[in-house]
């Protein structure tokens, strides 16, 4: 009987560390693809506070706020509004968290074009 109590509580506890999210908290850097297949290192300070993200992304012109953050298991989601001139242009990020890495998807609102890359969290 003990037994079985036993190995019913260790496989909860396994259980319930799968179930918590993953941790995105802190600085993240990234070579994302450009125009031209061209890359440029980007920087991702992000928090997570159960399943909110929010955070800021370095661009050309300083750190641009994320919007509409999410955390949800290992997958994290947030929106980045850039402005050229006048025109403003809405990426749509998506990530899975893997120890040090987040495997990135992002797309561009209103457009088929999407890529991928890889964040490294900075030490």
């Amino acid at each position: 009987m003990r037994t079985r109590l036993s190995l019913a509580a260790a496989a909860l506890f396994l259980l319930a560390g799968l179930a918590q999210a993953a941790d995105a908290t802190g600085k993240w850097t990234a070579q994302v693809p450009g125009r031209d297949g061209q890359t440029r290192e980007t920087t991702f300070n992000l928090k997570t506070e159960g399943d909110k993200l929010t955070g800021t992304m370095s661009g050309r012109n300083g750190d641009i706020t994320i919007a509409n953050g999410k955390v949800k298991g290992d997958e994290i989601a947030f929106d980045v509004t850039f402005n050229f001139q006048g025109n403003s242009m809405k990426m749509e990020y998506a990530g899975k968290v893997a120890g040090d890495e987040i495997k990135f998807k992002r797309h561009r609102e209103g457009s088929e074009q999407s890529s991928e890359f890889t964040a490294h969290r900075s030490k």
